[in-house]
Protein backbone atom coordinates (compact mmCIF):
# COMPACT_ATOMS: atom_id res chain seq x y z
CA UNK A 1 0.00 0.00 0.00
CA UNK A 2 1.25 3.31 -0.88
CA UNK A 3 2.12 5.66 1.82
CA UNK A 4 0.13 9.04 1.68
CA UNK A 5 2.05 12.09 1.57
CA UNK A 6 2.65 13.94 4.60
CA UNK A 7 3.22 17.91 4.75
CA UNK A 8 6.50 17.08 6.57
CA UNK A 9 8.25 15.28 3.37
CA UNK A 10 6.38 18.14 0.82
CA UNK A 11 8.13 20.44 2.69
CA UNK A 12 11.33 18.68 2.48
CA UNK A 13 11.17 18.46 -0.63
CA UNK A 14 10.21 21.33 -2.00
CA UNK A 15 13.14 22.99 0.02
CA UNK A 16 15.25 21.26 -2.95
CA UNK A 17 12.68 22.44 -5.86
CA UNK A 18 13.88 26.29 -3.97
CA UNK A 19 17.21 25.17 -4.04
CA UNK A 20 17.32 24.36 -7.78
CA UNK A 21 15.48 27.84 -8.56
CA UNK A 22 18.06 29.40 -6.66
CA UNK A 23 20.91 27.77 -8.99
CA UNK A 24 19.61 29.64 -12.00
CA UNK A 25 17.97 32.70 -10.15
CA UNK A 26 20.40 35.02 -12.33
CA UNK A 27 19.52 33.12 -16.10
CA UNK A 28 16.07 33.12 -16.49
CA UNK A 29 14.86 36.81 -15.97
CA UNK A 30 11.74 38.03 -17.06
CA UNK A 31 10.63 34.41 -16.47
CA UNK A 32 10.54 33.40 -13.45
CA UNK A 33 13.42 31.33 -11.60
CA UNK A 34 11.17 27.93 -10.74
CA UNK A 35 12.81 24.64 -9.67
CA UNK A 36 10.89 20.84 -9.95
CA UNK A 37 11.60 17.52 -8.55
CA UNK A 38 9.76 14.49 -9.99
CA UNK A 39 9.57 11.38 -7.72
CA UNK A 40 8.41 7.98 -10.19
CA UNK A 41 6.61 5.44 -8.64
CA UNK A 42 8.88 2.75 -8.53
CA UNK A 43 10.90 5.63 -6.34
CA UNK A 44 13.62 7.07 -8.33
CA UNK A 45 14.22 11.07 -7.91
CA UNK A 46 14.72 13.42 -10.78
CA UNK A 47 14.76 17.13 -10.94
CA UNK A 48 15.01 20.20 -13.02
CA UNK A 49 14.87 24.50 -13.35
CA UNK A 50 13.74 26.70 -15.41
CA UNK A 51 16.47 27.62 -18.54
CA UNK A 52 17.70 30.90 -20.05
CA UNK A 53 14.33 32.35 -22.09
CA UNK A 54 13.29 30.46 -24.72
CA UNK A 55 14.27 27.53 -23.14
CA UNK A 56 12.39 24.88 -21.03
CA UNK A 57 10.53 25.59 -17.83
CA UNK A 58 11.39 23.82 -14.40
CA UNK A 59 8.79 20.68 -15.02
CA UNK A 60 9.31 20.11 -18.60
CA UNK A 61 13.45 19.56 -17.45
CA UNK A 62 12.20 17.63 -14.48
CA UNK A 63 10.10 15.39 -16.99
CA UNK A 64 13.00 15.01 -19.85
CA UNK A 65 15.46 14.14 -16.72
CA UNK A 66 12.83 11.27 -16.27
CA UNK A 67 12.88 9.96 -19.59
CA UNK A 68 16.25 10.37 -20.27
CA UNK A 69 16.86 7.88 -17.27
CA UNK A 70 14.70 5.21 -18.73
CA UNK A 71 12.05 5.82 -15.75
CA UNK A 72 8.17 6.22 -16.55
CA UNK A 73 6.55 9.31 -15.51
CA UNK A 74 3.09 7.79 -15.20
CA UNK A 75 1.90 8.08 -11.71
CA UNK A 76 4.57 10.30 -11.11
CA UNK A 77 4.50 13.44 -7.88
CA UNK A 78 5.66 16.25 -9.14
CA UNK A 79 6.64 19.27 -7.02
CA UNK A 80 7.18 22.77 -8.20
CA UNK A 81 7.69 26.14 -6.29
CA UNK A 82 5.50 28.14 -8.92
CA UNK A 83 2.08 27.01 -10.42
CA UNK A 84 2.61 25.37 -13.93
CA UNK A 85 1.74 27.29 -16.49
CA UNK A 86 -1.17 27.03 -18.71
CA UNK A 87 -0.63 29.52 -21.97
CA UNK A 88 1.07 29.19 -24.82
CA UNK A 89 4.27 31.82 -25.10
CA UNK A 90 7.83 31.00 -26.04
CA UNK A 91 7.12 27.21 -25.17
CA UNK A 92 3.82 25.63 -24.76
CA UNK A 93 1.82 24.80 -21.51
CA UNK A 94 3.84 22.79 -18.93
CA UNK A 95 0.14 21.97 -17.64
CA UNK A 96 -0.03 19.83 -21.26
CA UNK A 97 3.48 18.31 -20.71
CA UNK A 98 2.30 17.23 -17.08
CA UNK A 99 -0.89 15.54 -18.33
CA UNK A 100 1.05 14.41 -21.36
CA UNK A 101 3.13 12.47 -19.21
CA UNK A 102 0.41 10.96 -16.72
CA UNK A 103 1.84 12.35 -13.06
CA UNK A 104 -0.80 11.51 -10.43
CA UNK A 105 0.01 14.62 -8.04
CA UNK A 106 1.20 18.36 -8.29
CA UNK A 107 2.51 20.18 -5.63
CA UNK A 108 3.20 23.56 -6.10
CA UNK A 109 4.61 26.04 -3.50
CA UNK A 110 2.16 29.20 -5.10
CA UNK A 111 0.09 30.59 -7.53
CA UNK A 112 1.31 32.29 -10.45
CA UNK A 113 0.00 35.81 -10.19
CA UNK A 114 0.17 36.27 -14.52
CA UNK A 115 -2.81 37.43 -16.25
CA UNK A 116 -2.44 34.31 -18.17
CA UNK A 117 -1.94 31.65 -15.05
CA UNK A 118 -3.45 32.84 -11.90
CA UNK A 119 -5.17 29.27 -10.84
CA UNK A 120 -5.47 28.51 -14.04
CA UNK A 121 -2.93 25.94 -14.25
CA UNK A 122 -3.64 24.32 -11.50
CA UNK A 123 -7.72 24.00 -12.09
CA UNK A 124 -6.75 22.08 -15.58
CA UNK A 125 -4.90 19.83 -13.44
CA UNK A 126 -7.31 19.01 -10.82
CA UNK A 127 -10.23 18.82 -13.67
CA UNK A 128 -7.96 16.13 -15.45
CA UNK A 129 -8.20 14.16 -12.45
CA UNK A 130 -4.79 15.04 -10.88
CA UNK A 131 -4.10 15.59 -7.32
CA UNK A 132 -3.17 19.09 -6.95
CA UNK A 133 -1.92 21.03 -3.95
CA UNK A 134 -0.67 24.56 -3.14
CA UNK A 135 0.68 26.32 -0.15
CA UNK A 136 4.07 24.24 0.92
CA UNK A 137 6.63 26.67 1.80
CA UNK A 138 4.46 29.45 0.55
CA UNK A 139 6.56 32.26 2.52
CA UNK A 140 9.54 31.29 1.54
CA UNK A 141 8.98 31.01 -1.95
CA UNK A 142 6.97 34.16 -2.43
CA UNK A 143 10.27 36.15 -0.82
CA UNK A 144 12.31 33.92 -3.27
CA UNK A 145 10.33 35.04 -5.95
CA UNK A 146 8.84 38.49 -5.14
CA UNK A 147 10.76 40.64 -7.57
CA UNK A 148 9.23 38.28 -10.51
CA UNK A 149 5.64 38.29 -8.42
CA UNK A 150 5.68 42.53 -7.65
CA UNK A 151 6.62 42.63 -11.60
CA UNK A 152 3.45 40.64 -12.73
CA UNK A 153 0.81 41.86 -10.44
CA UNK A 154 1.92 46.06 -10.61
CA UNK A 155 3.50 45.86 -14.31
CA UNK A 156 6.73 47.55 -12.51
CA UNK A 157 9.99 46.74 -11.65
CA UNK A 158 10.78 45.84 -8.24
CA UNK A 159 12.83 48.33 -6.86
CA UNK A 160 15.51 48.13 -4.18
CA UNK A 161 17.71 51.01 -3.19
CA UNK A 162 21.15 50.19 -1.78
CA UNK A 163 22.76 52.86 0.27
CA UNK A 164 26.25 52.89 2.24
CA UNK A 165 26.81 55.16 5.16
CA UNK A 166 28.90 55.65 8.47
CA UNK A 167 26.81 54.97 11.95
CA UNK A 168 25.84 58.23 12.01
CA UNK A 169 24.38 58.50 8.71
CA UNK A 170 26.50 60.01 6.00
CA UNK A 171 27.39 58.47 2.58
CA UNK A 172 30.60 60.98 2.20
CA UNK A 173 33.05 63.52 3.85
CA UNK A 174 32.79 67.30 3.45
CA UNK A 175 35.08 67.45 0.69
CA UNK A 176 32.93 64.84 -1.19
CA UNK A 177 34.59 61.79 -1.10
CA UNK A 178 32.85 58.85 -0.15
CA UNK A 179 35.66 55.43 -1.21
CA UNK A 180 35.48 53.72 0.45
CA UNK A 181 32.90 54.03 3.22
CA UNK A 182 32.31 50.21 3.60
CA UNK A 183 34.79 47.12 3.10
CA UNK A 184 35.34 44.32 0.74
CA UNK A 185 32.23 41.83 1.88
CA UNK A 186 30.11 44.98 1.11
CA UNK A 187 31.65 46.19 -1.70
CA UNK A 188 30.78 42.05 -3.20
CA UNK A 189 27.52 41.71 -1.80
CA UNK A 190 26.27 45.34 -3.98
CA UNK A 191 28.17 43.23 -6.97
CA UNK A 192 25.50 40.42 -6.45
CA UNK A 193 22.96 42.56 -6.23
CA UNK A 194 23.81 43.81 -9.70
CA UNK A 195 23.77 40.76 -11.15
CA UNK A 196 20.53 39.44 -9.82
CA UNK A 197 18.75 43.30 -10.97
CA UNK A 198 17.86 44.04 -14.98
CA UNK A 199 18.92 47.52 -14.18
CA UNK A 200 20.89 49.44 -12.00
CA UNK A 201 19.84 53.20 -11.83
CA UNK A 202 22.04 56.13 -10.62
CA UNK A 203 21.80 60.23 -10.70
CA UNK A 204 23.68 62.11 -13.20
CA UNK A 205 25.19 63.62 -10.25
CA UNK A 206 26.87 60.49 -9.15
CA UNK A 207 28.30 59.47 -12.52
CA UNK A 208 29.78 62.89 -12.02
CA UNK A 209 31.26 62.92 -8.98
CA UNK A 210 32.60 58.85 -9.17
CA UNK A 211 32.10 57.94 -12.63
CA UNK A 212 31.08 54.65 -11.73
CA UNK A 213 31.11 51.90 -14.03
CA UNK A 214 28.14 49.95 -12.62
CA UNK A 215 28.90 46.89 -13.56
CA UNK A 216 29.64 42.94 -12.30
CA UNK A 217 33.12 42.44 -11.55
CA UNK A 218 33.54 41.02 -8.00
CA UNK A 219 31.24 38.01 -8.51
CA UNK A 220 29.77 36.06 -11.84
CA UNK A 221 26.78 37.33 -13.22
CA UNK A 222 25.04 39.00 -16.02
CA UNK A 223 25.45 42.57 -16.27
CA UNK A 224 22.44 44.89 -15.64
CA UNK A 225 21.34 47.27 -17.90
CA UNK A 226 22.42 50.60 -16.77
CA UNK A 227 20.11 53.88 -16.22
CA UNK A 228 21.21 57.45 -15.35
CA UNK A 229 18.46 60.16 -14.09
CA UNK A 230 19.67 63.11 -16.33
CA UNK A 231 22.87 63.76 -18.77
CA UNK A 232 25.49 61.21 -18.10
CA UNK A 233 29.33 63.32 -19.12
CA UNK A 234 29.71 61.99 -22.94
CA UNK A 235 33.37 60.37 -21.19
CA UNK A 236 31.63 58.46 -18.52
CA UNK A 237 32.18 55.01 -17.61
CA UNK A 238 28.85 54.36 -17.30
CA UNK A 239 27.91 54.42 -21.53
CA UNK A 240 26.48 53.03 -22.83
CA UNK A 241 22.94 53.75 -20.68
CA UNK A 242 19.54 54.86 -20.59
CA UNK A 243 19.60 58.36 -20.29
CA UNK A 244 15.95 59.62 -18.63
CA UNK A 245 15.16 62.88 -18.06
CA UNK A 246 10.95 62.57 -17.38
CA UNK A 247 9.11 61.19 -14.61
CA UNK A 248 10.19 58.24 -12.37
CA UNK A 249 6.85 56.88 -12.59
CA UNK A 250 6.89 56.49 -16.65
CA UNK A 251 10.44 55.63 -16.37
CA UNK A 252 9.46 52.18 -14.18
CA UNK A 253 6.52 51.75 -16.36
CA UNK A 254 8.79 51.76 -19.16
CA UNK A 255 11.34 49.14 -17.96
CA UNK A 256 8.41 46.75 -16.33
CA UNK A 257 7.01 46.72 -19.97
CA UNK A 258 10.45 45.90 -21.36
CA UNK A 259 10.51 42.79 -19.13
CA UNK A 260 12.42 44.27 -16.50
CA UNK A 261 11.97 42.62 -13.06
CA UNK A 262 14.34 44.36 -10.71
CA UNK A 263 15.93 47.76 -10.42
CA UNK A 264 18.71 48.54 -8.06
CA UNK A 265 19.19 52.07 -7.49
CA UNK A 266 22.50 52.91 -6.18
CA UNK A 267 22.12 56.95 -5.43
CA UNK A 268 23.21 59.89 -4.96
CA UNK A 269 21.38 61.16 -1.65
CA UNK A 270 18.71 63.41 -4.06
CA UNK A 271 18.04 60.21 -6.17
CA UNK A 272 17.24 58.31 -2.88
CA UNK A 273 15.47 60.87 -1.59
CA UNK A 274 13.22 61.79 -4.60
CA UNK A 275 12.74 57.85 -4.95
CA UNK A 276 11.87 57.39 -0.86
CA UNK A 277 9.28 60.34 -1.00
CA UNK A 278 7.55 59.36 -3.99
CA UNK A 279 6.83 55.97 -2.66
CA UNK A 280 8.85 54.25 -5.29
CA UNK A 281 11.48 51.98 -3.71
CA UNK A 282 9.64 48.38 -2.30
CA UNK A 283 13.40 47.50 -0.52
CA UNK A 284 15.76 49.20 1.16
CA UNK A 285 19.20 47.62 1.47
CA UNK A 286 21.51 49.67 4.14
CA UNK A 287 25.42 48.91 4.21
CA UNK A 288 26.86 50.43 7.89
CA UNK A 289 30.15 50.93 8.37
CA UNK A 290 31.39 50.90 11.83
CA UNK A 291 32.69 54.52 11.57
CA UNK A 292 31.48 57.94 12.49
CA UNK A 293 32.09 61.24 10.59
CA UNK A 294 31.60 62.85 13.78
CA UNK A 295 29.83 66.18 12.90
CA UNK A 296 26.93 66.91 10.43
CA UNK A 297 28.75 68.56 7.08
CA UNK A 298 29.21 65.27 5.39
CA UNK A 299 25.92 64.18 2.73
CA UNK A 300 23.48 62.32 4.71
CA UNK A 301 21.45 59.33 3.06
CA UNK A 302 18.90 61.50 1.71
CA UNK A 303 19.34 65.12 0.39
CA UNK A 304 17.01 67.71 1.31
CA UNK A 305 14.20 68.17 4.07
CA UNK A 306 12.96 65.23 6.47
CA UNK A 307 9.90 64.31 8.49
CA UNK A 308 8.78 67.68 10.08
CA UNK A 309 7.53 65.45 13.40
CA UNK A 310 7.57 61.76 14.54
CA UNK A 311 4.41 61.83 13.50
CA UNK A 312 5.63 62.01 9.78
CA UNK A 313 8.30 59.29 9.97
CA UNK A 314 8.51 57.07 7.83
CA UNK A 315 8.36 53.15 9.11
CA UNK A 316 9.17 49.91 6.96
CA UNK A 317 9.74 46.50 8.37
CA UNK A 318 13.27 44.88 9.22
CA UNK A 319 13.64 42.00 6.78
CA UNK A 320 16.73 40.80 7.61
CA UNK A 321 20.32 41.61 9.42
CA UNK A 322 23.51 40.31 9.26
CA UNK A 323 27.36 40.79 9.37
CA UNK A 324 29.35 41.88 5.91
CA UNK A 325 32.77 41.72 7.48
CA UNK A 326 32.91 44.17 9.77
CA UNK A 327 29.98 45.71 8.43
CA UNK A 328 26.56 45.31 9.08
CA UNK A 329 23.67 44.53 5.94
CA UNK A 330 19.93 45.85 7.03
CA UNK A 331 17.49 44.98 5.31
CA UNK A 332 14.09 47.01 4.97
CA UNK A 333 10.86 45.83 3.27
CA UNK A 334 7.97 48.48 2.51
CA UNK A 335 4.72 47.32 3.95
CA UNK A 336 3.33 46.90 0.48
CA UNK A 337 6.04 45.30 -0.98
Amino acid sequence: MATAPSQAHDSEVMARAMALAAGVRLNTSPNPWVGCVVRTTDGQWFEGATEPPGGRHAERVALDAVRAGGADPVGATVWCTLEPCSHHGRTSPCTDALLAAGVARVVAGITDPDARVSGRGLQQLLAAGVDTSVGVRADDITEQLRPYLHHRRTGRPFVILKMASTLDGRTSAADGSSRWITGDAARAEVHRLRAASDAVLVGAGTVRADDPALTVRLVDGPQPRRVVLGTAPTTARVHPCLEWQGPVDDLLERLGAEGVLQVLVEGGARVAADLHRGGFVDRYVMHLAPAFMGGDDGASVFAGGGAATMAGVWRGRVRSVRMLGDDVEVVVDAHDA
